[in-house]
């Protein structure tokens, strides 16, 4: 059959590595060609929490650049835009299976922890859902489609997030770095904001936050290409620290690891959450300073809920935005814990679970292994 190749960029410890990702095309367009229900939703809440009564996401038209000039590079990567300001952006062509998987994954969790846990699903969606302009447009499985599908596959008793729709409402803001394969912190505080909602737990906006700028950010998208034309685009990398009427303590568990791998442990250690010192094209690592470990932040805000985030680099920029909400936060990614689950979750008291994957992560093979992994290892 014929194939189509999807160049993934992926983050890891802060370094860069391009894997390839082979998408059976027939299927895909079987799928994204079949009729999606169309709903109509309410005018949005003054402070964007509305919860829609089902879980359709809203279909999303490109209004903000669907005629912008825009090429192919040889690795699949699309670069969007004008000479200055460009945009690069990865189509998406994840696995049919996955969209099964990654549901099951939470619906395996709520079915082991019960109602002692409350277990939430969030797929977030990458640049190419928003930016794609519209002569390429179907050059890509559609991102909301594929939402729909895996938020059909959710059990009831789990709750589905959809940021997918608060995204698209904000998509003419800076809720993706145009030079590098993440969203902006900007997305991340919408995303939050939206699964704060859904959790019912307090949430501060931004007037409660702190505002940094690091200008002439070039990222990693640049690394992966070395396109000029990216490198001659640079953008400001902003992000936000909550003020001081929250209080919080951040520890790190560090693995040492070997190609990639987990190995082991290292002592448990205090650190800060948000890194100083950060620049080039490695600024999101302002975030825990990278993937490799389990973080615990402890808050002053008491009230008893205790939340586990399993995450990949995308997840990184949410739990800053959540110090407000939870009491603790636990922040694991799905390439490295080695612990067994169910252990975790009964000595630390979490009470709620949320999964928060990128879309090509969410939907691979080994990032749903590693999910039923970590209930027996």
């Amino acid at each position: 059959m014929k194939k189509s190749m999807i160049i993934t960029a992926i983050l890891l410890f802060g370094s860069s590595l391009v894997s390839a990702q082979t998408t059976d095309s027939t299927a895909t367009k079987a799928q994204d060609s079949a009729k999606v229900k169309t709903i109509t939703y309410p005018v949005p809440t003054s402070d964007g929490n509305d919860i829609y009564p089902n879980r359709t996401v809203a279909k999303y038209v490109n209004r903000v650049n669907p005629n912008a000039p825009v090429k192919t590079l040889k690795s699949g990567l699309m670069i969007i835009g004008e000479p200055g300001k460009v945009r690069a952006a990865e189509p998406y062509g994840g696995r049919s299976a996955g969209e099964v998987e990654y549901a099951n994954s939470a619906n395996k969790y709520k079915r082991i922890f019960g109602d002692s846990v409350n277990v939430y699903c969030m797929v977030i969606p990458n640049a190419g859902a928003f930016y794609t302009p519209n002569k390429l447009a179907g050059s890509s499985r559609n991102q909301g489609n594929t939402i729909n599908r895996i938020f059909s596959h959710l059990s009831d008793s789990v709750k589905a997030v959809d940021i997918y729709s608060i995204l698209g409402r904000h998509a003419s803001e800076d809720i993706y770095s145009r030079t590098d394969h993440h969203w902006a912190p900007l997305g991340a505080y919408y995303a939050a904001k939206k699964f704060a909602a859904v959790a019912k737990v307090p949430f501060k906006n931004l007037s409660h936050y702190k505002k940094h700028v690091i200008h002439n950010y070039v990222g990693t998208m640049y690394m992966f290409t070395k396109s000029q034309e990216i490198k001659n685009s640079p953008e400001d990398f902003i992000y936000y620290t909550p003020d001081s009427t929250v209080k919080y303590e951040t520890t790190y568990i560090n693995y040492n690891t070997r190609n990639g791998v987990a190995l082991s442990e290292r002592a448990p250690q205090k650190g800060d959450f948000f890194q100083k010192g950060v620049s080039g094209a490695g600024c999101y690592v302002v975030f825990m300073g990278g993937d490799a470990k389990i973080t615990q932040v402890r808050t002053s805000t008491k009230n008893g809920r205790r939340l586990i985030i399993f995450k990949d680099s995308y997840g990184n920029a949410i739990p800053g935005y959540l110090f407000f909400s939870f009491e603790e936060i636990h922040v694991i990614d799905c390439r490295f814990f080695k612990r067994n689950i169910k252990k975790y979750v009964k000595e630390n008291h979490i009470t709620d679970i949320l999964f928060a994957n990128n879309i090509m992560r969410g939907v691979l093979a080994t990032t749903n292994k590693a999910y039923a992994r970590f209930l027996t290892q």
